[in-house]
């Protein structure tokens, strides 16, 4: 795209994914008009996310050589870190807050049923794995979930940083 060409930039849950983020975030800037805005949300720290960093976790143990990979999506989780990125990027006005959501699932069967069709980069990594390490990665998570349990439900949280700034 061309120089000062929007308005704004959103980037939900992928900037961790980029190969290299602080030059995305430049991308970001030298796309954007004077003034206008960008936003971006990255999920916080494994713990802070259990439906997926318990489920990271387990697979890391099998795939270790595809820790890193499993990983990826808690890399931007330092706030200080996130700041200096935009401020690198050249973005004025920065702004990095932590944000905690709720929710409920119907269920573990609700909640794995995205991982076992494969719905992101994660469970793409547990499709990967034999059968019998499949339903060892199952068990254990759901195992490990069980203490969310509340009336039958999955009752998650999850923490993602929010971060903003002005071109």
């Amino acid at each position: 795209f061309g120089d000062a060409s929007f308005d704004a930039v959103v980037c939900q849950l992928g900037l961790q994914f980029f190969p290299d983020p602080a030059r995305g975030l430049t991308e970001f800037r030298r796309v954007l008009r004077p003034g206008a805005n960008v936003g971006i949300c990255v999920i916080s720290t494994p713990d802070k996310a259990p439906m997926w960093g318990i489920l990271a976790e387990e697979l890391g143990r099998r795939l270790p050589a595809q820790r890193a990979v499993l990983n990826l999506s808690f890399a931007l989780a330092d706030q200080s870190q996130l700041r200096a990125l935009f401020a690198s990027a050249g973005f004025r006005d920065i702004g990095v807050e932590r944000v905690e959501r709720h929710d409920a699932v119907e269920g573990f069967d609700a909640y794995w049923e995205p991982i076992e069709s494969g719905v992101g980069s994660i469970p793409q990594m547990y499709l990967t794995l034999p059968e019998a390490d499949r339903r060892a990665v199952r068990e254990e998570v759901k195992r490990r979930l069980s203490r969310f349990e509340v009336a039958g439900k999955l009752v998650l949280s999850v923490e993602m940083l929010i971060g903003r700034g002005q071109a």
